[in-house]
């Protein structure tokens, strides 16, 4: 590595694995163990009502590990011997960590609709099927929920794989 301190690579890598070991666990227990077990066990209001209490709680926390991962992420790669330069795509580090880095853009551009878009609009069918309205269109935006955390979930094992193929560049 360079001339960064080894205390402070030793602390981005530790903060890296923490956020991603904390927002990649918490995608996999929704996807892998609560949705599944809610679609079985509840009825849609009561479904949508433990999507909604899970995401105010996942949400800020998720949205925090994006930021950590990023910063700590840069600054991994930037002590990186592998690092040529901005866009220098000279070996298979440059491209394991470039695919990565688009997929990670991709995840939070997901994330994002998930937070502002797909959710906002969950609540508000919740609202009308409390009103017997729209039963459909509230099955439709939790099965939209649902496809896209599974959509997430996977491209966070890819990039993982791809960290590793980075580590062993």
């Amino acid at each position: 590595m360079t001339g960064t301190p080894a205390w402070a690579l030793t602390l981005a890598y530790w903060l890296h694995m923490l956020s991603t070991v904390i927002w990649i666990g918490s995608l996999a227990a929704v996807v892998l163990l609560v949705l599944p077990v809610a679609q079985r066990s509840l009825d849609m209001p009561a479904q949508i009502r433990l999507l909604e209490s899970l995401q105010r709680r996942l949400d800020p926390l998720s949205w925090f590990c994006l930021v950590v991962l990023a910063g700590t992420g840069l600054f991994q790669m930037s002590a990186n011997p592998n690092y040529l330069g901005f866009l220098a795509i000279d070996n298979r580090w440059a491209v394991a960590i470039l695919v990565k880095h688009g997929l990670f853009l991709l995840m939070i551009a997901v994330s994002a609709y998930l937070t502002w878009g797909v959710l906002p609009q969950m609540r508000r069918q919740a609202l009308r099927l409390a009103r017997r309205l729209e039963a459909a269109e509230t099955v439709r935006w939790q099965q939209w929920n649902r496809r896209l955390l599974q959509i997430n979930f996977v491209l966070a094992v890819v990039i993982l794989a791809l960290t590793a193929l980075a580590r062993v560049s």
